[in-house]
């Protein structure tokens, strides 16, 4: 949540092999409350993923990223865009030693005839990005800090474009349980800080990741 609005987001994403590791399907639901303008909470618009790894030796891994994403949410409440949206990111990882960990990200968003809660539309254009510094204090505990930032178009009720701008630093940290079925656990947390365009805004954010076996 921001401060003062005290709005939340929460998302659920599940993936899978198809039908091994290079290629993978996922899907995200979110659920939403935003105070403004409806002060209700619902389910926000869902993506469908699919990503390849292009990449993955040595220290190397690159999967790039391309979503359809479903108006599933309700565009009368600011949950979602009332419009079918395209994504596409470029993830890339890199292990610069045993212990430390770089991830950068590039993504760029395309809603065609996105509606505000008016119903006035417009297309519209995002980019966001982010890169992060994982070390590795042990084998199961990381240490994080990312930065990520946004570029958003909201629509309107003139149909306009309005473009919006975030920035956040996110320290936090991560721990991993292993089972001996081969699941892993790992929850984390870290707090968001609002810099530059997001300054003064702050959020926490909690993490829960279920990591099953495969073959």
């Amino acid at each position: 949540y921001m401060k003062k609005s005290r709005d939340w987001v929460y998302t659920f994403t599940q993936e899978w092999p198809f039908p091994d590791e290079t290629h993978q399907l996922s899907y995200t639901v979110p659920v939403v409350r935003l105070t403004d303008p409806s002060n209700a909470s619902g389910v926000g618009d869902i993506a469908l993923n699919y990503r390849y790894q292009a990449i993955l030796k040595d220290n190397i891994a690159l999967a790039p990223r391309l979503s359809v994403i479903v108006p599933a949410g309700d565009f009368r409440k600011g949950h979602g865009t009332g419009s079918v949206g395209i994504q596409a990111n470029l993830p890339l990882s890199v292990e610069l030693t045993d212990r430390l960990v770089t991830h950068w990200n590039i993504g760029a968003t395309y809603t065609g005839h996105a509606k505000e809660p008016g119903g006035a539309t417009a297309n519209t254009t995002g980019f966001n990005y982010g890169a992060s510094l994982i070390y590795l204090s042990t084998e199961n505990f990381n240490l994080m800090l990312e930065a990520a930032g946004t570029t958003s178009e909201m629509v309107q009720p003139d149909g306009s474009r309005l473009r919006e701008r975030t920035f956040f630093i996110n320290p936090g940290v991560r721990f991993a349980s292993n089972h001996s079925s081969g699941l892993q656990v790992v929850p984390g947390i870290s707090i968001p800080i609002g810099v530059g365009p997001s300054s003064g805004k702050y959020g926490i954010l909690f993490y829960l990741s279920l990591e099953h076996p495969f073959k």
